[in-house]
């Protein structure tokens, strides 16, 4: 069935399916891809003990509804034919979803904003409203290597606690969303954020530093911002855009 056909908040899998293989297409579309690396997954329906999650090797823009991969949580995943998943990006996303049930979608990216605001040591700086969003709302995890060592999943999940936005110091950002549309959108802002901080810094100036008490109130307001929870509103337009650019993506 064609996008936009039926509705696309329901819970049922090949709902999560069509969503997230969207959620790759849209990431492609505005430039948070890179290459085969970096991973998006979503929890399947049912015991919440699954997860989807994109084979390696594939571009974003190869990513469909039906060639994602089904893995379940608490082992090393097994692969499908000649399908496999990245273990780097399987035991980031696997720790989170293992660690936080109220997470449906764990989105991960290497942008060169992202990462270059990751090595800033200051972190992100109240510059910028899209900034004001995640004002104690942010968290952050020391560089480890590549995520392949086990004790690792611990620190991830210690440093992300109960936040759904992290900066992975020297290594880039990381959402964890109630909603496939609310890990796309913080996912966006937070690199709307990193971009629009690089821009202020390279322009030379002194940074205006806004106050806490402007922060605190600024990031309240993003709170169901409109009477919606955050990402819902731009989920629906996001659906229609990617049946316009990504044709075939639902497949």
């Amino acid at each position: 069935m064609m996008a936009g056909t039926r509705r696309e908040d329901e819970d049922d899998e090949a709902a999560i399916r069509r969503q997230l293989a969207a959620c790759y297409r849209l990431a492609h579309h505005f430039g948070m891809s890179d290459l085969v690396s970096t991973h998006i997954s979503a929890r399947a329906p049912g015991d919440g003990e699954r997860i989807l999650i994109n084979a390696y090797g594939l571009l974003f823009t190869e990513i469909t509804a039906s060639n994602l991969i089904e893995v379940r949580l608490g082992g090393p995943p097994e692969p499908q034919g000649r399908s496999q998943v990245n273990p780097a990006g399987y035991l980031i996303h696997g720790a989170i979803h293992e660690a936080r049930p109220d997470v449906a979608c764990v989105m991960h990216t290497h942008t060169p904003a992202g990462v270059a605001v990751s090595a800033q040591e200051g972190g992100l700086l109240p510059v910028s409203q899209f900034a004001l969003q995640f004002y104690d709302r942010l968290a952050y995890h020391d560089y480890e290597g590549i995520a392949l060592l086990d004790g690792e999943r611990r620190t991830l999940v210690e440093d992300l606690g109960d936040r759904r936005a992290m900066i992975l110091r020297n290594h880039g950002l990381l959402t964890a969303g109630r909603t496939i549309g609310e890990a796309f959108t913080l996912m966006f802002y937070l690199q709307r954020a990193c971009e629009a901080q690089l821009l202020a810094q390279s322009g030379g100036a002194a940074l205006r530093l806004l106050s806490p008490d402007i922060c605190r109130l600024t990031a309240g307001q993003h709170e169901d911002f409109g009477g919606e929870k955050v990402g819902d509103a731009e989920w629906r337009a996001l659906m229609r855009e990617v049946a316009r650019i990504a044709p075939g993506y639902d497949a």
